[in-house]
């Protein structure tokens, strides 16, 4: 079955025609939103030499010092998914690269925080903030309950796509 969103013609084989194009086109927007975000991030890593895990890491961390929380390799580990090794690998890379600090836990000697540096924090300042600015100019330009619906909207999706059957 073919929906026409637009001018341009979607193969929505998921859905049948009961569906209506109205909502495979909210469905088909998310995809082309989706796919627009990788495609940023993909030229993010290639603008800042660095993988997806090392960008994972710096927002991580960039969102811990918001909330005032201290940043282990443990939590690392389990944030990414991946084996202590594997952490401690990324992190000599972007210690080498200046992007993080690794300072002595207060809390416990035989652990480390870390954090990101301020050649982090201004290298991924200057590479996004152009592309933050019209994000938010763009959410600016909706009303106070467009914004609301929105939100509800990404936060249903998020659940109904988190709850995956085995």
């Amino acid at each position: 079955m073919i929906v026409s969103v637009g001018t341009e013609n979607t193969a929505s084989y998921w859905y049948d025609e009961a569906d209506g194009a109205r909502s495979t086109s909210v469905l088909e927007a998310m995809r082309s939103y989706r796919a627009a975000e990788v495609a940023m991030r993909r030229r993010t890593q290639q603008a800042m030499d660095m993988g997806e895990n090392e960008l994972l890491v710096l927002r991580y961390l960039a969102r811990a010092r918001q909330r005032d929380e201290l940043v282990t390799p443990v939590g690392l580990s389990r944030y990414l998914g991946i084996t202590s090794a594997s952490t401690t690998a990324l992190l000599d890379r972007l210690a080498k690269s200046g992007h993080i600090t690794r300072m002595p836990n207060p809390g416990d000697r035989r652990s480390v925080i870390i954090t990101s540096s301020a050649l982090a924090e201004e290298e991924i300042r200057h590479t996004l903030s152009s592309m933050h600015g019209r994000m938010m100019d763009v959410v600016r330009s909706l009303s106070a309950e467009e914004r609301e619906t929105i939100v509800r909207f990404l936060d249903a999706m998020r659940e109904a796509v988190d709850d995956i059957d085995a």
